[in-house]
């Protein structure tokens, strides 16, 4: 019987492979490869070299040439190598395959980031999520990764499993699956009736990418402790709490990250998290400015936002990390004024394409808090003089 795998051991060391193809040029899968290693970081992983190659399309036996494959051997081969990772989603077979060839552990970016979810994961709600997806993965990679399974100390014993125990397991991870929908939609249908006890407030939710400071802005205008840590999907719970300021209640809600080829079974799994989104009045979209892909991130969140069918809400940008952009950005010798013309030009560009509706700030500096808490409060107001005008009245 499939048990489920081990999560990845701290400070293993590991290799990161990826494809420039027809769809993904060189300087985008650099970008992928830079975020990968942060993906492995976060999971406990250092990643000590990248390979690339150029194909076509990815080869159906081993996702790389076999030219490819061997290099990748031999660099591995005497160094104290466990783990291959790629960037793209690898089949059951595939996994087989270049196992067989390199001796170490293989897994894709998905498995990666469910690595890393299984981690974060604490509550019941975010536990069964996971375990929901993990099982989506496992499921249509089945037959390809018996042997897999088998030499990774999965619990299956040394004799290579026959066609009645695949079947076999098939059921047991389909009627797993079926067992933690039903316990998910018990979980949702709780979740549900708490945030229709939450009264006529005002839903505030902050979305973003991973890593954008989410976690630390929720702290600052909340006061509230939440957990904010460098790494990617620091938190995977929504976190809620009643905020007033100026004597006008409201809810806010942090969010887990999105990322970049986020698994659509991970969106599946999670959406009764992302509800706080779909339901929310506001949304805050936080953008970490100082980010060198900051714009691709932005658009990644609004996609997804246009998938949740949530993009059309009331939205505050917010960039943070002001004051990282701006050591990245500034020469120590460069005069104030030229430095004050540059952000001018940055923020007007912003302006002028989010229609006014965005902030600069930086969280952990503390720099525009006040200007962001200002804007909020007008948004939210206004919400309660159209939806609830007999309440208003109170909070001026």
């Amino acid at each position: 019987m499939i048990e489920k795998k081990q999560a990845i051991t701290h400070n293993i060391k590991a290799v990161l492979i990826g494809l420039i193809h027809q769809g993904q040029n060189e300087q985008l899968l650099n970008e992928y490869l830079d975020e990968l290693a942060f993906l492995a970081e976060t999971a406990g992983a250092i990643a000590v070299k990248r390979f690339t190659q150029r194909l076509p399309q990815p080869d159906t036996r081993t996702f790389v040439g076999k030219g490819k494959l061997e290099e990748i051997k031999k660099f591995i081969s005497g160094r104290d190598i466990e783990l291959a990772i790629f960037d793209d989603e690898l089949s059951g077979s595939q996994i087989t395959n270049i196992e067989k060839e390199l001796q170490v552990k293989t897994i894709d970016r998905t498995d990666l980031i469910l690595d890393i979810f299984a981690a974060r994961a604490k509550t019941a709600q975010a536990k069964v999520q996971v375990e929901l997806a993990q099982y989506q993965y496992i499921l249509p990679r089945l037959k390809g990764m018996w042997s897999h399974l088998e030499r990774l100390g999965g619990g299956i014993g040394t004799r290579g499993p026959g066609e009645t125990e695949i079947e076999t397991d098939r059921r047991i991870v389909k009627d797993k699956i079926s067992l933690l929908r039903k316990r998910l939609r018990e979980i949702d249908k709780q979740a549900f009736t708490q945030r229709k006890d939450r009264g006529e407030f005002i839903r505030v939710a902050l979305v973003g990418y991973t890593n954008v400071g989410k976690s630390t802005l929720m702290n600052l205008l909340s006061k509230s402790e939440v957990f904010a840590e460098n790494k990617l999907f620091a938190t995977l719970d929504t976190t809620t709490r009643k905020v007033v300021f100026e004597h006008t209640p409201f809810l806010l809600s942090d969010t887990v990250g999105f990322i970049r080829k986020l698994p659509h079974h991970l969106i599946e799994s999670f959406k009764s998290t992302l509800d706080e989104v779909r339901e929310a009045d506001v949304l805050l979209h936080v953008v970490d400015i100082s980010h060198s892909q900051y714009e691709e991130q932005y658009g990644v969140v609004n996609k997804t936002l246009q998938e949740l069918k949530s993009f059309d809400k009331p939205t505050i940008i917010i960039f943070n990390k002001l004051d990282l952009y701006e050591k990245k950005t500034f020469d120590e010798w460069l005069p104030e004024n030229i430095k004050e013309e540059i952000l001018n030009e940055l923020m007007e560009k912003w302006q002028r394409e989010t229609g006014g509706n965005c902030v600069f700030v930086s969280a952990t500096q503390r720099k525009n808090i006040d200007i962001l808490r200002q804007v909020i409060l007008n948004k939210v107001r206004n919400i309660y003089q159209v939806r609830y005008p007999y309440k208003a009245e109170f909070f001026f």
